[in-house]
């Protein structure tokens, strides 16, 4: 039986919920987070069809389906967006995404959505400028900041000002089974390191972004996958690993580009 999602944060009017066990088969452990302010709603990263239909359902034991405001996709992989032609049909929200990729998510949608139900990808999608923008939801605005090349060329992150959390995509995602806070950051790294290693472009993009976040008033970094961050000790501790981090091209050499035998 699924437990209840999550609160990460609620004071009646603000809330943000984490739901950490839709994930069954063989799909890697996968957060989808639901930003709520003054009855506008906000779901992060919702992903493909392995999440659709667990997720719909806790959904709709909250709201009504299609009284949801805003889908957010950090970048464009399929644990992220992949079920875009359900959510498009079944609800009314505005996609927001990097301009980068807003022209290829027709891809993703079926045809029988414009013929059947005059329904346009392009019509529903808000595309983000490089260097992001502010998104009202609710009395809230949201902050959808930069993380590009982290590891998607066009990738974005969320911060709320209120809840003082910032919710990270991919960065600080770790292979575990669930979305316990870590707790010793030291015996955590290497549920995460090899990751990083190989998922992140170069420790130049890591640093520039890490000197971002540290200007940011926050209290938890929730990734999509894993443990969050809580508190200021862990999320420094974080912020200065990712940023010394060598990964991605730093790490390419000759070797790794040579033709098969």
């Amino acid at each position: 039986m699924r437990r209840e999602p999550i609160v990460l944060f609620d004071d009646g009017k603000h809330q943000c919920l984490c739901f950490d066990d839709l994930v069954s088969g063989d799909g890697v452990q996968s957060n989808q987070f639901l930003i709520v302010d003054h009855d506008k709603r906000l779901l992060l990263d919702p992903g493909g069809d392995l999440t659709y239909t667990p997720l719909s359902l806790e959904l709709s034991k909250l709201f009504p389906l299609q009284d949801l405001d805003y889908i957010f996709a950090s970048h464009q992989d399929p644990d992220i967006i992949a079920a875009l032609d359900k959510w498009l049909l079944h609800t009314r929200a505005k996609v927001i995404c990097s301009k980068l990729w807003a022209r290829f998510l027709p891809h993703l949608t079926a045809s029988y959505l414009a013929v059947s139900h005059g329904i346009s990808t392009y019509d529903r999608v808000i595309p983000l400028p490089d260097r992001g923008e502010s998104v009202q939801l609710g009395r809230c605005q949201l902050k959808m900041i930069p993380a590009h090349f982290l590891h998607s060329v066009g990738n974005f992150q969320v911060y709320d000002p209120i809840s003082k959390i910032l919710f990270s995509g991919d960065m600080g995602a770790s292979l575990v089974d669930d979305a316990s806070p870590a707790q010793d950051f030291a015996a955590h790294v290497p549920h995460m390191e090899g990751f990083h290693r190989r998922y992140m472009a170069s420790n130049k993009v890591g640093r520039l972004w890490a000197n971002m976040v540290r200007g940011l008033d926050i209290e938890m970094i929730v990734p999509q996958h894993g443990r969050p961050f809580v508190g200021k000790p862990m999320i420094t501790a974080f912020l200065d690993w990712i940023a010394d981090l060598q990964c991605g091209m730093d790490l390419m050499g000759p070797d790794d580009y040579q033709v098969p035998r």
